[in-house]
């Protein structure tokens, strides 16, 4: 029988929670015994994922899953067998009334944010809270045994390794973005947050002698490169040259095309948390850009990370990419740093395939989260 499962989300920063919970519905759906809600309360930021979405209906089916607006007058509704509150959002009190009144006590999870930090082996797992007698259990995303793994579809990397195997598919993706990669250049995708560090970048693949062609899709980081170009704004499809770079705005496109674009890059620069894993699964070298946080507490994730990244690498490639990766998230250095980086491109290379190899030997999120639940039961 089917197990029911509801998910919340409250959509924090732009795309990265509706990115997750979105991802992690479906897959729940597709590859397992289970029926999901996904209660949203901001629909237009799940639109951009998800352009079929009608931001007005209050119930909806898209991919077989049932998504719900989460309304602030929450209407009285029957609680799941599985209770997901993403990111430790808090529910509705009378869905956590409804929780209690269940004559079968649902399993109720927060799932965490990702990080690579040592202490999360220990918490995942534990309980947390309780509301009148239901428990509330702490479920960490990871990079390590111990945790909940990352979200990865069942059949994703052999997708990935056809994709990439494939030059006529990727040209004909390209071509439908509007996209004419010329044989000699590079191809580096770019998502972020607005950086200070950017221009730095820009400037130096401007001036290289490898040409580089630049794909941005709309988002924030969008207004720090037409500054660097003297324009006003960039609009979807604007294409500006110069020296060795060649700039091209992308639209923002739904989930499965953004994997398809960072399977075509040679490098991808990405933010938040979604983007992130997914760049480790097209197995390309890579830049994080981690959401900046209260006193400098992303910067530990950031190092925590690059501990575990960099273990397999070479003392100088290492040294390379951990100084690429704190000059961006610092907003200062990058020229310097993305100089040091080519002298190490094939390791970064060989190093990001066997980084992708090695995390999908462990369980994925989604089926972690089900064999708790079989274990809870």
């Amino acid at each position: 029988m089917k197990v029911d499962w509801d998910i919340f989300c409250t959509v924090v920063d732009n795309y990265g929670d509706i990115g997750v919970t979105w991802r992690l519905a479906r897959q729940l759906v597709a590859e397992h015994p289970c029926a999901v809600r996904l209660w949203v309360d901001d629909l237009r930021a799940f639109e951009r994922l998800c352009p079929e979405l009608d931001i007005s209906a209050s119930q909806q089916w898209q991919q077989g899953v049932d998504v719900r607006h989460w309304p602030a007058d929450w209407q009285a509704t029957d609680a799941a067998d599985v209770v997901v509150a993403a990111f430790a959002c808090q529910l509705p009190h009378a869905y956590m009334e409804a929780m209690a009144a269940r004559e079968r006590t649902p399993l109720w999870l927060n799932l965490d944010y990702l990080s690579a930090e040592d202490w999360i082996v220990g918490c995942h797992g534990l309980p947390s809270v309780k509301f009148q007698h239901v428990q509330k259990y702490f479920f960490f995303p990871g990079f390590q045994p111990g945790t909940g793994g990352l979200l990865r579809e069942r059949e994703l990397l052999v997708r990935r390794e056809q994709f990439q195997a494939n030059p006529v598919a990727q040209r004909e993706f390209l071509q439908g973005l509007g996209v004419e990669r010329a044989p000699e250049a590079r191809l580096i995708s770019l998502f972020a947050y607005e950086n200070a560090g950017l221009a730095d970048w820009l400037e130096v693949m401007a001036n290289a002698t490898q040409a580089t062609h630049l794909l941005v899709p709309e988002g924030r980081v969008l207004g720090d490169v037409a500054r660097w170009l003297g324009q006003p704004e960039l609009a979807v499809g604007d294409v500006q040259q110069r020296g060795a770079l060649t700039v091209q705005v992308l639209p923002f496109v739904r989930q499965d095309q953004y994997d398809l674009l960072l399977w075509c890059c040679d490098f991808n620069a990405v933010r938040g948390e979604d983007s992130f894993v997914r760049a480790q699964w097209a197995a390309r070298p890579m830049l994080w850009h981690i959401y900046q946080q209260e006193e400098e507490a992303h910067l530990d994730k950031l190092e925590a990370f690059l501990t575990l990244y960099t273990n397999a690498m070479s003392p100088a490639a290492r040294a390379a990419l951990e100084g690429l990766w704190r000059a961006w998230n610092s907003g200062e250095g990058m020229a310097a740093a993305w100089v040091g980086a080519q002298e190490h491109w094939p390791e970064l290379q060989n190093h990001a395939r066997a980084w992708s190899l090695e995390q999908s030997l462990r369980a994925d999120l989604a089926a972690a989260l089900v064999q708790f639940y079989l274990n809870w039961i």
